[in-house]
């Protein structure tokens, strides 16, 4: 059985206990996209949307497109549905999320992709960010750029897979790009959203990377300035090409290359963090962690504000940056926009302390 079919999956078992008989499904003739009927809530303040399955990439690392099998879409009007009845709940923040969502809508017949589908979410009330999870770099052209800037809700985050800084490495692992044309991604970005954070996933010790070509990586990803970097160490997959390529790395290389690119991120998310002095900055607060409230900003930094008797959960309140060292201070907070009289009494008990951020990490949504 496939995941696709974990649903039924109680039905199987019934059928097995009367028929005794095995049944075998091939995922890669699954054409439609299977409804489960479920949201993954995080946080309590953010909604997570599967909007796809399935990928057909077929990096030659991967075994993805074998184990879930071909693109299949979620449909539009299913998706805006479920985000509608989440919107009712109080819910601010949704995530959309899938195998490989940059290829929302191929499958359909009707002229449909991933901009459309964010143009009708935008238009959802009560929901106040969304939020993209993992995006293909030659999703990001200038046509689909100036849509989606026209949308206020979408958060200035991007997620970009790009695993290699080398046009070398890339080509061996059929990712579909180059290195320069990841740049220009990056750049069109850059142009069209202020205060944006990009982060991304590299594989360090692909077979065949030589110092050489980890060098060209470092390089690119030290020009680039990524906020966030997901260190991978290239393993094995069986049944996948590059399970069979020459020249496999050494696990001590590999653990040398992935120390140095994270030591790298974590530098220049540091001085990424230090531009943010003295500036005021929008927090959707999500959740009491031991004394302090922590949430995100639009673009996806991790804050944290020491708690008062008041439950600031769920709100979106403006704050301004102190000081940072891993942590930040935070002198004031002030309202977002018009609350009740209750919500302007806390901030004015909150403007009268100091309170801790915290900006120390970035979670990947996928």
């Amino acid at each position: 059985m496939g995941n696709n079919e974990k649903k039924d999956i109680l039905k199987y078992l019934e059928n097995y206990k009367k028929e005794r008989q095995e049944e075998i499904t091939d995922v890669m003739q699954s054409k439609e996209y299977s409804e489960f009927g479920s949201t993954i809530f995080t946080e309590k303040t953010r909604a997570v949307i599967k909007i796809q399955d399935g990928c057909d990439r077929f990096c030659t690392y991967c075994i993805i497109p074998y184990a879930r099998g071909r693109v299949r879409s979620r449909k539009l009007e299913e998706i805006i549905k479920e985000i509608t009845d989440i919107a009712k709940r109080g819910i601010k923040e949704v995530v959309l999320t899938g195998i490989h969502i940059a290829s929302y809508g191929k499958d359909f017949k009707e002229d449909i992709g991933l901009i459309d589908l964010l143009e009708e979410i935008n238009k959802i009330e009560r929901i106040q960010r969304v939020r993209l999870g993992s995006l293909e770099p030659k999703l990001i052209t200038k046509e689909f750029v100036n849509r989606l800037k026209k949308l206020e809700k979408i958060c200035h985050h991007f997620h970009l897979s790009l695993q290699s800084g080398s046009s070398n490495t890339l080509k061996r692992m059929n990712r579909r790009y180059t290195a320069e044309e990841f740049k220009e991604a990056v750049e069109i970005l850059r142009d069209n959203f202020d205060e944006v954070m990009l982060t991304a996933d590299v594989i360090v010790g692909f077979p065949g990377e030589t110092e050489e070509e980890f060098e060209e990586t470092y390089r690119f990803l030290n020009k680039i300035r990524f906020y966030k970097i997901h260190v991978f160490k290239y393993s094995i997959r069986e049944n996948t090409k590059a399970a069979t390529f020459p020249n496999q790395v050494l696990p001590e290389i590999k653990e040398e290359r992935s120390k140095k690119v994270i030591e790298l991120s974590e530098k220049i998310q540091r001085e990424h963090n230090k531009e943010y002095i003295n500036k005021e900055i929008e927090v959707l607060f999500e959740e009491k962690v031991k004394e302090n409230f922590r949430g995100h900003t639009d673009n996806y930094i991790c804050v944290e504000v020491k708690a008062n008797s008041k439950d600031i959960e769920n709100e979106i309140l403006r704050v301004r940056i102190k000081d940072i060292d891993n942590e930040v201070l935070l002198r004031r907070i002030r309202i977002k926009e018009k609350r009740n009289k209750n919500v302007i009494k806390m901030q004015q008990k909150l403007n009268k302390r100091n309170c801790k951020i915290t900006c120390k990490t970035v979670k990947n949504i996928v």
